[in-house]
């Protein structure tokens, strides 16, 4: 069986990496290559009753942002392999931000005011949770941290490819 399977089983040369790194990808849709924790520092002022009674609130509400790439983007026209050099090269998409996720529960507030009302409280909190996530949205898009993502999102493909590569029997492929 044995001499068989080397004389007219399939051979290293049959394969095709390209197809094979894209059923690799098949099965996925997004991946998560990066998360950052990020902690803004939000302030809202309330006034009731004709500015007699005035209030504030500042918060410090802790935030994740994800940061992903979207894998069912990448189609075979986004590869190119060179197999001189045994060199898979991938264009990838762009990373994108996901909306932060805003941790209300670990918030911390501090409250200024003679007399809050209730919903006084309910509109400082909300205006607070809006200024925080904008304030992670803008923080996210710092172009360190955007960096940071994008050589995440390279090596977590890398290795995501690697693999398979060396399984279907391509060798030590290099991905690019």
């Amino acid at each position: 069986v044995w001499l068989g399977w080397k004389a007219f089983g399939p051979s290293e040369l049959d394969g095709d990496p390209i197809a094979t790194t894209l059923v690799a990808f098949e099965e996925q849709n997004r991946l998560t290559v990066f998360s950052a924790q990020l902690s803004p520092v939000v302030a809202s002022e309330d006034s009731r009753l004709f500015g007699a009674l005035k209030s504030r609130q500042v918060a410090v509400i802790p935030a994740r942002v994800d940061y992903s790439i979207d894998l069912s983007r990448i189609e075979a026209r986004r590869l190119n392999w060179d197999a001189a050099s045994e060199t898979l090269t991938v264009q990838l998409p762009p990373v994108r931000v996901a909306v932060p996720n805003l941790d209300e529960g670990r918030a911390q507030y501090l409250r200024e005011g003679v007399w809050i009302t209730g919903d006084a409280q309910a509109k400082l909190t909300r205006a607070n949770t809006r200024l925080a996530e904008q304030q992670a949205m803008e923080a996210a898009a710092n172009p360190v941290l955007m960096k940071l993502a994008q050589e995440a999102a390279r090596t977590a493909v890398r290795q995501n490819l690697a693999i398979p590569l060396h399984v279907a029997g391509f060798g030590d492929v290099k991905v690019n």
